[in-house]
């Protein structure tokens, strides 16, 4: 006898609603969104759509795990001068320094872990 499968909730970055992203002591002024799918704030883990709107720019941070992040739509610029555009993932290493800018907006799909 097989046990019935349960498929989770699906979140869908065209339809469900993204909120202000307002951890790490981000502000409207930042101009960053986020949908959360999995991500726990208390250990940091998890994965969620991250929208920079035009002229966003993050907050210089450090991750304590992995951060990678996958570029859906858009482009925009590592703080080493590194271009990034649709297709592209990144995988930043635990302890590693950067933040992202935008001129026309981008929406990346981001996935923090630790070992």
């Amino acid at each position: 006898m097989s046990r019935p499968f349960s498929v989770p909730p699906i979140t869908q970055h065209q339809r469900d609603r993204f909120e202000p992203y307002r951890l790490e002591g981000y502000t409207a002024e930042n101009r960053c969104e986020w949908l959360p799918v999995t991500f726990n704030p208390k250990t940091q883990c998890g994965s969620y759509y991250f929208k920079m709107l035009p002229g966003a720019v993050t907050i210089p941070h450090v991750h304590p795990g992995y951060e990678e992040f996958y570029v859906l739509e858009g482009g925009a610029v590592e703080s080493d001068g590194t271009v990034i555009k649709a297709g592209d993932l990144i995988s930043f290493p635990p302890n590693s320094y950067h933040n992202t800018r935008t001129d026309k907006g981008c929406l990346v799909l981001v996935f923090e872990w630790r070992p």
